[in-house]
């Protein structure tokens, strides 16, 4: 079983990413950030070069392979915003709440039509030898007039998917949020390509080529946004 560290100290992000790499049967064993590697700053422009820079800064600082992923909102009436500001979209030191409650404030008045949103993922892996996988996961839907629902975490009471029967996220359970959720999809994709890299590991350096988001990528997806 291949030792992986996960790049993110978010215990919410940490626990759902091991669930559905756990239930996608990828035989890799994830491993916490250590406490001694402090947060890495995520200057990117895009989720994927945000996605980039936490794994290859954990890969260099523990000389393991390393998994993260970076997470957006896109909401079409905010002109795509939080984006990659999603998880500090009310302020750098924002919870959760906060961020819900500054959404729904910008949004007050606008008509349900016009409440389209869709959640961004890019999932990534990086070896220290330079290798990479990564993959996209996206999911469509609208943005609810009020926070509902217990489960879940960051803008989960707020959105509420298409594809769903009208609940929010944190109404579903975490099998019927994996299911069609945007970092379900971004991961169950990355489970593919760890499976391959896994199984014929490349010893001749990094590949920058690979299928697109319908099948991990090693280069990765280049969008906008976070959570």
């Amino acid at each position: 079983m291949t030792r992986f560290v996960l790049a993110t100290a978010n215990p919410d992000k940490a626990a759902e990413i091991s669930e559905i790499l756990r239930n996608a049967g990828v035989p890799v064993d994830l491993e916490p950030r250590p406490d001694d590697v402090p947060d890495v700053d995520e200057t990117g422009a895009t989720l994927e070069a945000n996605a980039r820079l936490k794994a290859v800064s954990l890969a260099e600082a523990t000389g393991l392979p390393a998994i993260a992923d970076d997470t957006g909102l896109e909401v079409d009436a905010l002109g795509g915003a939080p984006g990659v500001y999603s998880a500090r979209f009310a302020g750098p030191d924002a919870t959760y709440a906060d961020n819900c409650t500054l959404l729904l404030r910008r949004l007050e008045g606008v008509a349900p039509e016009r409440r389209t949103a869709r959640f961004a993922t890019v999932a990534l892996a990086h070896w220290p030898d330079g290798r990479e996988a990564a993959a996209l996961g996206t999911v469509e839907g609208t943005i609810a007039h009020a926070a509902r629902g217990e489960g879940g975490f960051g803008y989960d009471p707020v959105f509420v998917p298409g594809e769903g029967d009208g609940r929010t996220f944190s109404e579903m359970t975490s099998a019927e949020k994996h299911a069609i959720s945007h970092r379900g999809r971004a991961f169950r994709t990355l489970a593919q390509g760890l499976q391959v890299m896994i199984e014929v590991p490349d010893t001749n350096g990094p590949d920058t080529n690979g299928p697109d988001t319908n099948g991990p990528d090693t280069k990765g997806p280049d969008t906008k946004g976070k959570d």
